[in-house]
């Protein structure tokens, strides 16, 4: 699953006299940074929102905004109207059991137990933790959805570099030989012109030179490094899970081959491809700097 490291996504969540929204961007990073900005209120949240954001992401610079609104009378306490008014009607009973005259205030029913409910704090904020809560996993769903159609542009253009690679890889390899053939009748050339025609150096030293000059030439083992590595990154496209630290390793194994190749061979045609190589691995390596 190829998924960029940037990403933004938003969620809002209501319930009663309470609005929480969440916010979740992220953008490149080596590791998973994951930072929170919530209200003073909800400080004892952070450990719990940052665990949320390390659940969903592997990699990427991560900022977490959450706010709350409450509309107004939230916390405010509430009258029990029906105890109220079975006080009253008690409190009438007793004054005309008495015989005197019944005075029932206001102030006095609501300093009477149970008339005024005072708001149950634990319980809102319970309330209000799991509120935060759903607010920030949907945003980090969203945030999530976001990466995964950004990784799709970026598996393309990692496809289309990496097919770019591999024709190239095969374009050296068919030249390698004629590479090697010119060389040597380069330096045969050479030793005629050096020696005036005169038959002064054994061919089985010749041979032996001719050899060593080839196997100094020889970079097959590189190409087959490089074959091999396109296989793994072929597979790496497509692993189930993030999979850009993986990525960030093999291209610079991509990078090390292509410089090998570069330094063995002085023929003029290997050195542009390898330039053209060259080019395409940095490519590769920037868009895997994005990926997570």
């Amino acid at each position: 699953m190829i998924r960029s490291m940037t990403g933004f996504g938003a969620a809002a969540v209501e319930d009663g006299a309470l609005s929480v929204r969440a916010e979740a961007r992220s953008v490149n990073h080596r590791f998973l940074q994951v930072k929170t900005r919530l209200p003073a209120e909800l400080a004892h949240l952070e450990s719990d929102v940052e665990a949320l954001a390390k659940k969903a992401l592997e990699r990427g610079a991560v900022t977490l905004h959450v706010s709350v609104e409450r509309s107004a009378g939230a916390d405010v306490a509430k009258l029990d109207h029906a105890a109220a008014r079975a006080y009253r009607d008690q409190l009438v009973a007793l004054a005309k059991e008495l015989g005197i005259a019944p005075d029932v205030r206001l102030d006095v029913l609501v300093g009477l137990p149970g008339v005024v409910a005072s708001p149950d704090l634990r319980a809102e904020v319970e309330h209000e933790a799991k509120l935060v809560e759903k607010a920030v996993q949907k945003a980090l769903a969203a945030l999530v959805t976001m990466r995964e159609t950004e990784g799709k542009s970026l598996l393309a253009d990692l496809k289309k570099h990496a097919d770019g690679v591999a024709k190239l890889v095969v374009k050296i390899e068919e030249r390698m030989p004629k590479v090697v053939d010119e060389h040597h009748e380069n330096l045969k050339k050479r030793v005629d012109e050096l020696l005036g025609g005169r038959d002064v150096v054994k061919k089985a030293d010749l041979a032996r030179e001719l050899a060593l000059l080839a196997e100094r030439l020889d970079v097959s083992e590189e190409l087959q490094r490089l074959t091999s590595h396109l296989g793994q990154l072929d597979a790496l496209f497509s692993k189930g899970k993030p999979v850009g630290r993986e990525l960030d390793f093999l291209v610079q194994e991509f990078l090390r081959e292509a410089n090998t190749i570069g330094a063995k061979c002085s023929d003029a045609t290997i050195a542009h491809t390898v330039v053209e190589l060259k080019t395409l691995i940095e490519r590769l390596r920037e868009q895997v700097q994005n990926v997570e």
